[in-house]
């Protein structure tokens, strides 16, 4: 009985204090989490409202699309503004899904988002003077998702030529939003293919549905094997070649290794093989670029005139928008490069790419580009365009297309810059 007693005592009234002490933590921890889970929703919805209104499901591809076309052709963003703000978004949209992992609904909408999001991930337009704070916010979070997307081998490659404007043309492409391309030379159908397409394909950026992948080597024009291991890779792909009068590109391509190693011959000494004879040495890589006919002959026998589109290297300095319409015609995109993008510099030479208002100078290609050519003797220009001339005709044969550079009688042309 003592027993019974004992354990009486001790049911009725320890353990009901006990009993409400730990209800009461328990109650106590759910309103905690609870709230926090409510914070942590707010926030999430705080970062996605977009004009008033929470960015859902349905919001498409195409909204995101006109947003951008709407606002690309007023500004270009400079790459290194790219990079730093893709750093800084990828680490704030990552805090955010961390947040959300407890709700596994919440996980699948951020992954939506997310993948909607991705469709405007090439956008190379800067912030206006005057965006609201959530209009900001969203082309903030549409430019860092440079990561998003597949990698793919490019469908479109500007194959040359050298010191004839590839690096112009590809810097204005990349302001189109459906294009993605490589900043640098890959070379890898000239020097890297025994790597293999995989690695090829790393060297790619990521892109979405829709967008175009690029790259620009101007050598692959001029290396026999390059057509057949392109074709090799893909039949279909469209191929870019941008060509200049075959003198000032000769002259261009001296300037540059000029600068590199002062301690060359003259031009007028590197160009003939005996000067008193009129004999030209074609074999000077910078003089047999320039027999365009000769390089175009053993592409057209993998690729069709159709897959190809050559840019004129002089119009892309008096008209950048005229030949910038024609190369997104040629590409199948919207005309969103125009005018409005470029302005002449009289420093350089040559077009630049305009920013937006509240940024710093308009973006100019670099220091290596617009050099001043050195003074050739007016004889020795004369020589070199006689030695083109049926070549010329002959290019202009096989591509139809009338380039007019016979009309262009010293290097005072504007082309006359590096």
């Amino acid at each position: 009985m003592a027993f019974w007693s004992s354990t009486s005592v001790f049911t009725s009234k320890v353990p009901r204090k006990i009993l409400f002490m730990f209800t009461l933590s328990l109650s106590v921890t759910y309103l905690f989490y609870s709230l926090m889970s409510c914070y942590n929703s707010f926030q999430f919805q705080e970062n996605y409202v977009y004009q008033g209104r929470l960015v859902t499901e349905e919001t498409t591809l195409v909204t995101l699309r006109e947003k951008l076309y709407s606002t690309s052709s007023q500004v270009y963003l400079d790459e290194e503004f790219v990079e730093r703000t893709a750093t800084e978004q990828t680490i704030a949209v990552s805090s955010v899904r961390n947040s959300v992992e407890i709700d596994e609904r919440t996980a699948g909408w951020v992954r939506a988002q997310a993948a909607t999001t991705r469709s405007a991930a090439a956008a190379a337009a800067g912030e206006p003077p005057e965006f609201s704070t959530t209009d900001s916010e969203l082309r903030r979070a549409v430019n860092c998702t440079s990561d998003y997307g597949v990698k793919k081998l490019p469908q479109a490659i500007i194959i040359g030529v050298k010191k004839g404007g590839t690096r112009a043309l590809l810097e204005a492409l990349r302001v189109h939003p459906d294009v993605r391309a490589v900043g640098n030379e890959p070379h890898f159908f000239d020097r890297n293919y025994e790597k293999g397409l995989d690695w090829y394909r790393e060297l790619m950026p990521s892109t979405l549905e829709g967008q175009i992948t690029m790259e620009k080597t101007p050598s692959y024009f001029v290396t026999n094997s390059a057509a057949k291991r392109i074709h090799s890779m893909a039949r279909d792909i469209k191929l870019i070649i941008v060509v200049r009068n075959p003198v000032t590109r000769a002259i261009s391509d001296y300037t540059q290794t000029l600068s590199k190693r002062p301690e060359i011959p003259t031009f007028e000494v590197l160009a003939f093989k005996n000067r008193t004879l009129g004999l030209i040495d074609a074999s000077w890589s910078a003089l047999r670029i320039g027999i365009y006919a000769l390089h175009l002959e053993s592409w057209m026998q993998y690729f069709p005139l159709s897959q190809m589109h050559f840019v004129s290297g002089e119009r892309l300095i008096v008209d950048p928008a005229g030949e910038m319409a024609k190369v997104q015609d040629f590409l199948g995109l919207k005309r969103i490069v125009t005018d409005k993008h470029f302005y002449f510099n009289k420093t350089k030479g040559f077009p630049c790419l305009k920013k937006p208002e509240d940024s710093s100078t308009p973006r100019c290609l670099g220091k290596s580009k617009g050099r001043t050519h050195p003074k050739i003797d007016p004889d020795v220009i004369r020589r070199l365009h006689k030695f083109y001339k049926p070549f010329n005709m002959m290019f202009y044969q096989m591509t139809g297309q009338n380039f007019q550079w016979e009309l262009e009688e010293d290097g005072n042309s504007p082309g006359s810059r590096d």
